[in-house]
């Protein structure tokens, strides 16, 4: 390929990723001055397989476990909202192969063992939800995207036998302190607001039917416990940024227009932060929307089953579109 041509190759690329992108909540900011920031950072990192030819490859850290809150959620296995997304996600590789021929590769880094045991989570749980997320990916032919993990990092794959330890490895090796941490959150509004939504994740996770305590001491944790996840999930960042120095960076949360990272939408949702394992797919009217559990049922949904398991929400709300 030229010059020009490899400029409007990326161009399309990028623009295929941008319409997804999520955005922080009462931004102030245009949406043109955003795109023109994400475009400077994104566009050079995109050109860059192009101009060499290769196969342009991305990493999502995603698809941990499920919330252990079935207010929020079917089950502790992935359904209808994690098809429709990894789908999603294979056809936007799809796509982009339509434009570049060598196509696109997205490494799904599923981050469960990062921080199971800061939400609640066994480390048995979300062995069994990451194999059912790769039987998944062979039953859909999502040829367009693999899993990375923990036991896939070489000098910590033997180490597996204890997550504690190897999350304790983690830390040590590729984090900052909570209280570093903690002041560069307080430095921005984008901050702040990861900060309070984790602290909210957290908090309803932890409201489960058999919770007897307080709504204050509950809160008071889950404030405690937001900065360790943010503090595991950035240190699980900087080892993916080593593995993979060269592959786009996306998310499943907003993130400021001038971060080498890009926040994307996997499916219809209200919610900005919302997610597939925060949450139920429910067909409203014809369209799949993510929703909370207790939302779904509050709409009178249906539950449709796959194979004799919960998978989605089947909603005719006249109101709704």
């Amino acid at each position: 390929m030229d010059v020009k041509n490899n400029e409007l190759v990326s161009s399309l690329i990028l623009n295929e990723l941008i319409q997804y992108r999520r955005r922080f909540t009462n931004s102030t900011k245009p949406i043109s001055e955003e795109e023109s920031q994400v475009t400077q950072v994104q566009l050079p990192r995109i050109r860059a397989f192009i101009e060499e030819g290769r196969r342009i490859e991305l990493i999502l850290p995603a698809f941990p476990v499920k919330s252990p809150n079935p207010y929020k959620v079917l089950g502790i296995k992935p359904d209808m909202a994690e098809r429709l997304s990894l789908t999603f996600l294979n056809s936007l590789c799809q796509r982009i192969q339509l434009y570049y021929p060598p196509g696109a590769h997205i490494r799904i880094c599923s981050d469960g063992h990062v921080f199971g045991d800061l939400i609640g989570t066994s480390d048995e749980a979300i062995n069994i939800y990451q194999d059912e997320i790769e039987s998944l990916l062979h039953e859909l032919g999502a040829v367009h995207l693999s899993v990375f993990n923990l036991k896939d990092v070489d000098n910590m794959a033997p180490l597996t036998a204890d997550y504690d330890y190897l999350r304790h490895r983690l830390v040590e090796d590729y984090a900052e302190s909570e209280e570093d941490i903690k002041a560069q959150l307080m430095q921005s509004e984008e901050g702040l607001q990861l900060y309070r939504s984790i602290t909210r994740f957290l908090y309803e996770d932890s409201l489960r039917p058999d919770y007897t305590g307080s709504n204050a001491a509950l809160q008071k944790d889950a404030k405690k416990r937001a900065c360790g996840v943010i503090q595991r999930s950035w240190a699980w960042g900087n080892l993916l940024a080593e593995q993979f120095p060269d592959a786009i960076r996306l998310s499943i949360h907003p993130q400021p227009s001038d971060s080498l990272k890009l926040g994307i939408h996997m499916m219809p949702t209200k919610d900005d932060w919302l997610t597939p394992w925060h949450g139920v797919a429910a067909n409203v009217n014809g369209q799949f929307v993510l929703m909370k559990n207790a939302d779904a049922q509050q709409l009178e949904g249906e539950i449709v089953e796959i194979r004799g398991t919960p998978s989605h929400y089947l909603v005719k709300y006249p109101d709704m579109a």
